[in-house]
Formats: structure tokens, C-alpha cells, sequence
């Protein structure tokens, strides 16, 4: 019989719903769970004694599970703890939040015999940009030329260098007090832009890369799937516009470049990631191919090719025998 997969997500996640239907096709046990929803919708005893392995169930209002039958660990986007004990006085919701999140993820991040897809650990290591862009380099990828600073002068001599320069955020702009996201694209700045505020934080510029387009590289174990992404007007973050006017088109990756991308997820610990790359010709040559970064726990569903994506993660999910990545 197959081990059972643990889908660690929010209620609302239209991604993890295909690749649960997939597994649900291949008559794959699954279970759901949101570790925000501890309390009397999730309750768990776990124990350890005498051997490695935790033991004991995790039950959910609908679902049951003994994390000794879990095989795999899908993690997607659970909701953050805070959103759970935000009624309470702050010191004891972060308390709660803390003894929640030290305690049952504890356990569901140290299951030795199931496959993590991607470890949250290994997502935490593998989210700075600036050790992205240095393992890049060391693979062998072309990468722009780049500057992470808080100094006004270093900043102008960097868009002195250059012919054009570029800003970006090293993570997306957080939720504001109505509990909306917003975003910060990616645009082109000049020297006389900058001033003493720069000083404030830290700040990503890079030489702007003179592309005809942009592709998503979205690798799933040994399998890769790659879109190139035409924005009209060539605008600088295809992001920012009207998603519905993007072309997308398949593109092969040059079998180099596919090469350091299964070499970077080997290192980083991780089975899936999303890489995005400028393209500076028509793709068959590696020297057109800019990475830019990899999202170890990026987005896909708005791709083309999300079903055969959809079907790549059900395989690896189900697939028996396999250590997990921590």
C-alpha cells in the first residue's frame, strides 16, 4: 500500500488542490492540514521512545494520520501561527506562536522517513538572493553584475559603471494593516535617484541585462519544464502588467545550463525550485541564459505547462523508499 502523503498548506491554495487530485488519481493516501489550525480542529500526541522515529496522530476534523505512515511532505503555504493567535495580548501570542512552531512543526520537519518536497529548512537556507546569485556563479551561469548595499556613493559609482541599472527587492513587500499584499517591481533607477534614505536598508541593484525575454525554469526532480515570457513593450518586470497579454512559449534549456540547475538544487537540499532567467538571444546558446534567482518554493500554476507539472509532483510524491532532504 502506499505511504501516505502530508500536504502541509492553507485552506485556500488552488496549486496544492491539482497536485492532490493527482495523487487522489493514483489512489495515493493523502491528508491536508494547516498547522495554524491547532486547536480543537487539529490535535496531535506524538511520541519517542526507545528508536529514531516519532510515532503517533496528527487529526485534523475530517482526517487522521500516524506520521509513521507518511512518506512524503508536500510544503506549500500553511498560514503563519501569528494569524492563529492574533486575538491575543502580544507577549502571549508570541509565545504561542513560538511553543507552536518549535513544537508541532518540531515533529513535522524531522519525519527521517519522508520525503520533503521542498524541506522548510532547506527553503529557509536557500531564499537570500545574495547566496543564490554566488552559487550561480560558481556553476558556471551567467549572472548580472551586482551591488547589495545601504551607501549613497557606492550606489552612484555602481550606475556610473553601467548603462543601465536596475532596483529589486530581495523579498515581496509583506502584508499592510488591512492584511493586503502589495508588490514592489522591478525598475530602473539612475544616480541622481539615490540619496541619504538609501542608508535606511539594504538594496539590490544590478546591471540591467539587455534581454528580448524573460523564462521560467520550473525543475521538479529530474524533470524540467521551461516557458519563455514575452511582456509587451518589453517592459522590465513582465510582473507588473496584464498577465492575460504574456506569451508564453517552450523553450529547450541548454543541456549545460539544466546541468548547474540540478547541481544547485543537489546543494541547496531541495527537489523543486523555480528559476528565473533573462534570455538574451533565442535561447540555444548558454551564454544567452542570465540567472536572475530561484524561488525554492515558487509559484507555477498560471504556466502552460502546469499540468504536466502538476503530474511531475504527484510522481515524486508518491515514489516509495526515498530519504527525505533536510
Amino acid at each position: 500500500m502506499a505511504r501516505t502523503v502530508l500536504v502541509v498548506t492553507a485552506l485556500e491554495d488552488v496549486t496544492a488542490d491539482w497536485v492532490i487530485a493527482a495523487l487522489n488519481e493514483r489512489e495515493v493516501p493523502v491528508v491536508r492540514v494547516d498547522p495554524a489550525d491547532i486547536g480543537p480542529e487539529l490535535v496531535f500526541g506524538f511520541r519517542l521512545d526507545g528508536g529514531p522515529a516519532w510515532s503517533g496522530e496528527l487529526r485534523t476534523g475530517s482526517r487522521a494520520v500516524n506520521v509513521e505512515e507518511v512518506g512524503a511532505v508536500y510544503c506549500r503555504r500553511p498560514t503563519p501561527y501569528r494569524h492563529r493567535f492574533a486575538q491575543l495580548p502580544r507577549q502571549q501570542r508570541d509565545f504561542a506562536t513560538a511553543e507552536a512552531r518549535y513544537g508541532l512543526d518540531g515533529v513535522l520537519h524531522g519525519l527521517r522517513r519522508a520525503q520533503y518536497v521542498n524541506h522548510p529548512a532547506a527553503v529557509a537556507r536557500a531564499e537570500f538572493k545574495p547566496g543564490q546569485l554566488q552559487r550561480f556563479v560558481e556553476l558556471g551561469l551567467r549572472t548580472p553584475a551586482t551591488l547589495v548595499t545601504n551607501d549613497v556613493v557606492s550606489a552612484r559609482e555602481f550606475a556610473g559603471e553601467h548603462p543601465s541599472v536596475v532596483c529589486k527587492t530581495f523579498r515581496g513587500l509583506p502584508p499592510g494593516e488591512d492584511g493586503r499584499a502589495g508588490a514592489i517591481w522591478t525598475q530602473r533607477v539612475h544616480s541622481d535617484d539615490f540619496d541619504d534614505s538609501l542608508s535606511v536598508t539594504a538594496h539590490l541593484l544590478q546591471a540591467e541585462v539587455p534581454k528580448v525575454g524573460d523564462v521560467r525554469v520550473t525543475v521538479v526532480g529530474l524533470r524540467v519544464f521551461a516557458q519563455r515570457i514575452t511582456a509587451p513593450l518589453g517592459a522590465v518586470d513582465w510582473r507588473c502588467g496584464d498577465w492575460s497579454a504574456l506569451v508564453h512559449t517552450p523553450v529547450a534549456v541548454p543541456s549545460v545550463v539544466e546541468t548547474a540547475l540540478h547541481r544547485y538544487l543537489a546543494a541547496a537540499g531541495l527537489v523543486f525550485g523555480c528559476f528565473d532567467f533573462a534570455l538574451t538571444g533565442d535561447g540555444s546558446s548558454p551564454d544567452d541564459w542570465w540567472a536572475i534567482e530561484c524561488n525554492p518554493n515558487g509559484q507555477w500554476g498560471w504556466l502552460p505547462d502546469a499540468p504536466a507539472i502538476t503530474g511531475a509532483f504527484a510522481d515524486i510524491l508518491s515514489m516509495e523508499g526515498i530519504s527525505s532532504s533536510s
